[in-house]
């Protein structure tokens, strides 16, 4: 059984945001629509969908790193600000949006406010791990035990020289 720590990030995060798409509590507020994702950003995201993917991957970091404040999100989602000349600096991403994101996502049911920070809730980590199985079912293959060394493959090609 694979967990939500040895899925492939970007097929779960896509996944739990389309579920969450469906869902009236986690909707992008019509503000959300004209800002920029943080200082270090030259211009407001491009995909659709934004809103609901920083959701999931907030939802992800949660359920990786335990309990998790406003203030961590902040720098983990932040980047390197183009300064011309000047040398570059990191910048925190931007607080409103990771903090409407934590409230909708608690509002929702899927995390909880507690003195550490927010952590992820039973019904939020039964949906990440539900998904989790959903990408990473694959039909069963009938793999090759063999293996085959330099040794073997050369006896095969001597064999076929000889026929």
């Amino acid at each position: 059984m694979v967990n939500v720590q040895e899925a492939e990030p970007n097929g779960l995060i896509n996944r739990v945001a389309e579920k969450l798409e469906s869902e009236e509590a986690t909707q992008m507020p019509e503000w959300a629509k004209h800002v920029k994702t943080g200082q270090s950003r030259q211009r407001r995201p491009q995909q659709r969908n934004w809103w609901n993917l920083r959701q999931a991957s907030i939802l992800r970091k949660l359920y990786i790193n335990g309990p998790v404040g406003t203030e961590r999100l902040r720098t983990i989602y932040g980047g390197k600000k183009n300064r011309g000349a000047k040398p570059s600096r990191t910048k925190k991403a931007s607080g409103k949006i990771i903090r409407t994101n934590l409230q909708q996502l608690e509002k929702a049911g899927y995390i909880e406010k507690t003195k550490e920070g927010r952590k992820i809730t039973p019904q939020g980590r039964s949906l990440l791990d539900k998904t989790t199985l959903e990408t990473n079912k694959k039909p069963k293959t009938k793999k090759n035990t063999k293996k085959t060394t330099k040794k073997t493959t050369k006896k095969k090609s001597k064999e076929k020289q000889e026929e």
